[in-house]
Order: C-alpha cells, then structure tokens, then sequence
C-alpha cells in the first residue's frame, strides 16, 4: 500500500519522465527509511518486553517463594511486611540516579524534590495532604501485602498467586462504578470468570477452615490492591515518573516511622517472637524485601521502555512458576477442579488486558485480509489499455477531422 502509484502520462518529454521517476524513487526511499525506522523501534520494543516478562515474572514468584521459605524460620507475616515496605524508601534516590543519566537539564536533589510535590498541590507536601492523601494508601499498601503474605501460610504459593490475579477484575469493576469507565461486555465476562475461579479453588479443598481461610486472606488482598489503584486515579489522578517514586518513598518513610511500634508489641507480646536477632533469617528477609522492590520498580516504571500489557503479562506467567515449584516441592495436589480454576482465573485475566477497542481491530483486520483476497489488475495491463484507449481517441479524432 506504500508503492507509489504510476501515472499514465502521454507525453514526449522525456526528461520530464527522468525527473518524474527519479522523484517517485527518492520518495520511495523515504518511506523505506520511514518503515525500517518504525519497525526498528517496535521491534527493540518488543525485545525489552520479553525481557521485562521474564524480570516481573521471576520478582513475583521468587518473592512469593522465598517468604514461604521465611515462614519456615520466621513466622511473622506483619513484621515482614513492615520491612519490606520500608524498602520503598529507596524509590526516590534510585529515580534521581536515573533523572542525572538521561535528562539533559540535571537538578539538584532539593529542586527534583520539590518539582515532584507539586504533585500533591499548590502546597506541595503538608500534614494535611500525608493524613488526607498519602496515609490512607499508605494503609491500603500495609494491608495488601500483609493479607497477601497471611494467605501464603495458610495455602499454597500456586493458589495464592492464581487468586490475586483476580485484582484485575476488581479493577474493572470498582472503576467501573466509581470511575465511571466504558461499560466492556468482554470485562464483565472475564470478572464471572475470576469468581467462579474463586469458588471453583474454594471447592478443590472440600471447603475445610484452613484453606477457606486462606483464600479470605487472598481475595481480600486482592481486593486491597484494586481498592488502591481506583482511589489513587480517583484522588491523585495519573503521576509521571518521578511523582510516583516520590509517593511511594514517603509510603515507605511513613512505615518506618509510624509503624515501627507494631513489631515491638508483637515481639513483646510473643506473637512474631525470635530469640536473637542473629538468628533472625536476614538473606531471606532482604531476598524478599528486594525482590517486592524490584517487582514494584518493574510495575511502575516498566512502561517507560515497553508495552504495559506485557508487564501484566509477567504476572500471571507467575503462576505456572509458582505450580512449578511447588510440584517440585510435593506442596500441592493438582487435581481436576483445581487445575480448571487456576485456567479459568487466567483466562479471565488475559481477557481483561485486551483494549476498549479490540472488536474493531477485529473488523478492519478482517476488511484489510478481504481486500488483499481480492484480485488487483496488473500496472502493465492498466498502462496499456490506457495507452490503447489514447490512440482510439486520436484516430476518431483524425477521422472527425477529415
């Protein structure tokens, strides 16, 4: 559809033809260039998003399997949870490093820092806007992992990773009714996928307390996360790079400082107990703690080199690994309803990761298939009739005349 078309002229100049195909060709070139260009782009575009797949992919279930390993050594989901969040602290001076490699106008630290808090207002960053704006999802982040991990002690990793696709879902639905987004038949579809998926593992288990608990633990967390990510669009709106490394840093400065009283009541009170922190499982501990903040890094700032459905994608890829694993490990069972609904919660999800407007990309890729179907009349044969049509014109012409 590129090819430039040729025009039938009569002409005697050939000269004028010359310059004629000599322009076609160097418009030819151009286009050329143009579409290697393009395709170029996409194509490196798409390299780095198999590799942020197999990097989101591997951060999720390393850091879902290593804090099954911790609970082994250390059973305290909340204290785990309070350190790995302490982690976000690191968001901000990791995304000025990256600010000082690639921007050309480099600022200081204290100028970047204030840039980015504009964020929260005119006013920038006060106590009213931490405890309206920021505390808030602060809380929904504490109560997201901590359910998350919870889960992870009760089931197992597969189920538990499975089940929290189902966010997206809750997504849908809360912006759906919240937000006020575009009504999707497809959506709607996948979200009685996610639920009956939901039962369907609830059944694998014969309904017994233990496990029925755990998928509560999971679902809700799942619920947590979307709960995060409409209230955020609804509060905040969208934040460029450097305001969400600033949000989630003061996340994880705020879980440092306000809630570091929680571990020491449960250590006191014997609940997450350890006799010396020597022997505390520190590899695990920080295996863990970097593998969320490589993940979170990934998640919100992966789109900036590649596509955001294939870091979605590296999400539910989770699951097959975490089956993998734990098959290994001879920690779980795979029976026919249990098999079933993990496909059906995947399933659900790669339904949802398909654009608002994928049935008319279906339409026009079915027109485009048709119209190449159809049979194109050579250019040599449309020259020549119309060479044939000119010279009938001037023997009429010539007969008239005479």
């Amino acid at each position: 559809e590129d090819r430039p078309r040729e025009n039938i002229v009569g002409t005697a100049d050939g000269q004028a033809m010359v310059a004629g195909a000599g322009a076609e060709s160097g418009a030819g070139k151009q286009r050329l260039n143009c579409c290697v260009r393009v395709t170029a782009v996409q194509v490196r575009k798409a390299i780095w998003g198999v590799a942020m797949v197999i990097c989101v992919c591997s951060s999720w279930a390393g850091s879902t399997q290593l804090a099954k390993l911790t609970f082994k050594q250390y059973d305290a989901p909340f204290t785990l949870t309070w350190f790995a969040t302490t982690w976000n602290c690191l968001f901000f001076p990791l995304y000025y490093i990256g600010h000082l490699c690639k921007s050309p106008e480099r600022q200081t630290p204290k100028q970047r820092f204030r840039e980015c808090c504009r964020f929260f207002g005119d006013d920038g960053l006060t106590a009213k806007v931490f405890f309206t704006k920021v505390a808030p999802f602060g809380l929904l982040w504490i109560m997201t992992n901590y359910l998350y991990l919870q889960a992870l002690r009760k089931i197992n990793s597969t189920d538990v990773s499975a089940l929290f696709c189902c966010n997206k879902a809750f997504v849908f639905l809360l912006s759906w009714i919240v937000l006020r987004d575009r009504f999707m038949g497809v959506r709607i579809v996948a979200a009685i996928l996610a639920i009956a998926g939901i039962v369907m593992l609830t059944y694998a288990d014969g309904f017994h307390s233990h496990s029925v608990i755990g998928i509560t633990f999971v679902v809700a967390s799942a619920s947590a996360s979307a709960l995060y990510k409409v209230l955020f669009k609804l509060v905040l709106g969208s934040a460029k790079f450097g305001e969400a490394a600033l949000f989630l840093t003061i996340v994880g400065g705020a879980n440092f400082v306000l809630l570091s009283f929680v571990p020491v009541i449960l250590y006191f009170t014997h609940v997450e107990y350890f006799t010396s922190i020597a022997d505390l499982p520190w590899a695990y501990l920080c295996g863990v703690a970097g593998l969320l903040l490589a993940f979170n890094i990934l998640v919100n700032f992966g789109i900036a080199i590649t596509y955001p459905t294939l870091i979605s994608l590296g999400i539910v890829l989770s699951v097959p690994v975490n089956a993998m694993v734990d098959l290994y490990t001879c920690d779980i069972h795979f029976n026919t309803v249990r098999l079933i609904a993990v496909f059906i919660i995947c399933l659900g999800f790669l339904m949802l990761l398909l654009p608002e407007d994928w049935d008319q990309c279906l339409i026009e890729l079915g027109t485009k298939l048709r119209k190449r179907e159809q049979p194109v009349e050579p250019a040599e044969t449309a020259n020549s009739s119309g060479l044939n049509w000119t010279r009938r014109a001037r023997t009429s012409m010539s007969t008239f005349s005479h």
